[in-house]
């Protein structure tokens, strides 16, 4: 990524998280995405050598960080200390990212701030690849939402998923394989029910669950978007004219120190999470996550493994930079 021209600062931001995603076996948001980066980078449309800055004069509850039209990671790894000290003297604080590319998954940061002892959600707008519920074509994004619980001395409970019934990294990972989709997952480009990956791609996404993660999703356009002053999903395909950049938009994370919204209360929040989460898990329910941890403990045991294909995408990359993408 630095020979295609991304700073130190963005670069090492970004691939942190390609390497999460590849250490807890979450394929979609791995070292598939480094082609989208530098596409998105050769396109103009990031930034690559961007210096995210915090902006003054922020109520004392919300910090905000503009990302200088870089990607959202470095922004979020200047703003995240200055959250978490405000959420412990507060209670409760946002961090407002404006003005960035949108890379990859939330519980990287969402795991950054339990790791501090804040349970935390995060929330963002994408681009239009998701009719709403009872419509036809795409108005609203994949719009992920994320939340995590601090568990002192064990991996924390964490969920990040996007409100559409499959990420859109999913059907292209479904088109390279030349594997169909789940009926449900995804539309034509005339509204017909589709299992082929094509012909969601040139349609629509689905949101999960009716109208009911349509309505969610419609939230996340209203907080992670218009609230915060940036992008909504369609706003931003507006901006970026195509689906295969990476998105440009804002993003909100809320961090709550379970201390302070406790005091004066019995019992420690702490212990009466432990008591929910052994009540589920005693029922044979396993907890949101736990097949990611499962792969981070064999990856940090044995290694990340890849295969052939992708070293082989790895060092043309590496070998050609900008030219190895349209």
């Amino acid at each position: 990524m630095e020979k295609g021209g991304l700073s130190v600062t963005q670069a090492a931001a970004v691939a942190r998280v390609i390497v999460a995603g590849e250490r807890d076996a979450c394929k979609s948001h791995g070292i598939y995405r480094i082609e989208g980066v530098l596409r998105t980078l050769k396109a103009g449309k990031v930034q690559g050598a961007a210096e995210p800055y915090v902006v003054p004069g922020a109520k004392p509850t919300i910090v905000r960080v503009n990302a200088a039209h870089g990607f959202s990671n470095p922004a979020f790894e200047l703003g995240a200390p200055l959250l978490a000290e405000r959420a412990k003297q507060i209670g409760i604080a946002t961090l407002v990212i404006n003005d960035c590319t949108h890379f990859a998954a939330l519980w990287p940061e969402i795991e950054a701030l339990t790791e501090l002892g804040l349970a935390a959600m995060a929330l963002c707008p994408n681009y239009s690849t998701v009719a709403p519920a009872g419509g036809t074509h795409p108005l609203l994004g994949t719009n992920p939402f994320a939340f995590g619980w601090p568990r002192p001395g064990r991996t924390p409970y964490v969920f990040d998923f996007a409100t559409s019934m499959v990420a859109r990294g999913e059907i292209e990972l479904h088109r390279r394989a030349g594997k169909p989709l789940l009926l449900g997952w995804a539309i034509d480009g005339g509204g017909a029910p589709t299992t082929d990956p094509e012909a969601a791609l040139a349609g629509a996404l689905l949101p999960f669950g009716g109208h009911k993660g349509s309505a969610i999703s419609t939230m996340i356009e209203l907080l992670g978007g218009i609230l915060i002053g940036d992008l909504t999903s369609n706003e931003s395909l507006d901006h970026l004219g195509t689906t295969t950049l990476s998105p440009s938009h804002g993003e909100l994370i809320i961090a709550f120190s379970p201390d302070a919204f406790s005091s004066g209360r019995d019992g420690d929040p702490f212990a009466r999470a432990e008591a929910l989460f052994e009540a589920i898990a005693g029922q044979g329910a396993r907890l949101p996550s736990q097949r990611r941890f499962d792969a981070r403990a064999k990856a940090e045991s044995e290694g990340i493994a890849l295969s052939s294909a992708e070293v082989e995408l790895l060092n043309r990359l590496l070998d050609k930079g900008l030219d190895a993408v349209a």
